[in-house]
């Protein structure tokens, strides 16, 4: 699918997103686990949140999609069913490494698989830990997927995650649930906590001290009912473009500010944007509010350590930012990018140089010079949904039409993007 997009004069408006992707697959799979009814408002509109879905249905839990939400009938951590065919967990990270947590302590061999992007992605990191825990699981070139698992009575580990990744943390913590004992996990640095507040949510018996994440195997999950809140990585897109555009105003309501994710708050604000908080409360353990944002100068910065793993999903558009910011963005430590849905530095590059926009790439980041011109060119999104979403919000900003090869792509998170968009600067 081919998107033309206009220069936009500015963006106004009050809107709410679709419900958080991360959020949403991890209460999907906790919710087949529990015993009991649950039904959870707001549930991610994206595809790959579908995907979830549509792998615990093969795997015998019974799923009502009602309006905006989903109903499940969860099965117990012993309810599940072996998979007639292979799961196919499409363009989703997430639910291929956090489900095979799941299937890596069931009594049935099961395959699990995706795209063509996903099987370019390597699955050692969640294959060394489970694997320590007592599955056997095999792999394409033992790294890539198709993904075969035998389960087995799992052990419980103390793990040290190499790298940080709240993917894989959740991959070994849902094992967990089914080791008989404490399974801990220790992160390098911390990562967005939505796995530890689940998992309460649902009643599993979890600590954390520093950077140590411990769960008891064998809990009692209980159903329930819980909304999921507004997706601040989509948000991201949204906030950015109001700064591109002299004039823009915009509300988004009941967003979620996890302090693991608001690191995109602080860095913006930090340079200079303009952003209110407002009404922040707590629904089920995560804290929710209403951002404001209003066009204004904004200043760039440096991101790196922590802040880049804090940032790792929104540094496509805040590549974009640095364009037009006025001392410009550099990003470091960030290497993880490059085996997301697509080389996401190559990506950012090569549409930036498309628009005429002078970038340095390095292993692990990229600098992109402040006080540029966004100019009117064709872009790719090359199947990846942040780029898609990233440089169609550069287009509003450029000196003429610009078009996006592939804008489908941007339906993996949000499939509302583009009429958002165009509501926005109607």
């Amino acid at each position: 699918m081919e998107e033309r997009i206009s220069p936009a004069e500015s963006l106004r408006g009050t809107i709410t997103l679709p419900g958080d992707k991360s959020i949403s697959h991890r209460y999907a799979i906790l919710a087949g686990l529990a015993e009991g009814e649950t039904t959870l408002h707001n549930f991610s509109t994206g595809a790959d949140c579908q995907s979830t879905l549509r792998t615990l249905e093969a795997l015998g839990i019974a799923i009502e999609k009602t309006g905006s939400g989903v109903r499940i009938q969860g099965v117990g951590l012993d309810g599940l069913v072996a998979p007639r065919e292979t799961l196919d967990a499409g363009n989703s990270g997430s639910t291929i490494r956090m489900l095979s947590g799941v299937l890596a302590a069931q009594p049935f061999l099961s395959r699990i698989t995706g795209d063509e992007s996903l099987q370019r992605r390597p699955m050692e990191r969640i294959m060394k830990p489970l694997a320590r825990m007592g599955a056997v699981i095999r792999a394409r070139d033992d790294r890539f997927p198709p993904l075969e698992i035998e389960g087995s009575f799992l052990r419980p580990i103390e793990y040290e995650l190499p790298v940080a990744s709240a993917q894989v943390k959740t991959c070994v913590l849902f094992a967990g649930l089914s080791a008989d004992g404490t399974t801990t996990v220790i992160e390098p640095v911390r990562t967005r906590d939505h796995t530890e507040i689940a998992l309460r949510e649902f009643g599993a018996e979890i600590a954390v001290a520093g950077l140590r994440v411990s769960v008891r195997g064998f809990p009692e999950l209980r159903g329930g009912e819980l909304t999921v809140p507004g997706d601040i990585s989509s948000a991201a897109f949204l906030l950015v473009a109001a700064l591109l555009r002299p004039g823009s105003w915009l509300r988004i309501e009941g967003v979620g500010l996890n302090p693991t994710r608001a690191a995109l708050l602080d860095f913006l604000m930090s340079a200079g944007a303009k952003i209110e908080v407002r009404d922040i409360r707590q629904e089920h353990g995560e804290p929710v509010g209403d951002l404001e944002v209003e066009w204004g100068p904004v200043a760039g910065g440096v991101i790196e350590g922590g802040l880049s793993a804090a940032l790792i999903d929104e540094l496509p558009i805040l590549a974009v930012l640095g364009a037009v910011s006025e001392q410009g963005i550099e990003v470091r430590d960030a290497a993880e990018l490059r085996v997301k849905e697509t080389d996401r530095f190559a990506a950012v590059a090569e549409n930036l140089a498309r628009m005429g926009v002078r970038v340095e790439v390095r292993a692990d980041g990229l600098t992109v010079p402040g006080g540029q011109r966004l100019q009117a060119a064709e872009l790719d999104s090359f199947g990846d949904h942040r780029i898609a979403m990233a440089f169609s919000v550069a287009a509003l900003a450029a000196g003429g039409e610009c078009t996006m090869q592939d804008a489908a792509a941007a339906s993996v998170s949000y499939p509302e993007f583009f009429d958002t968009l165009r509501i926005l600067t109607a």
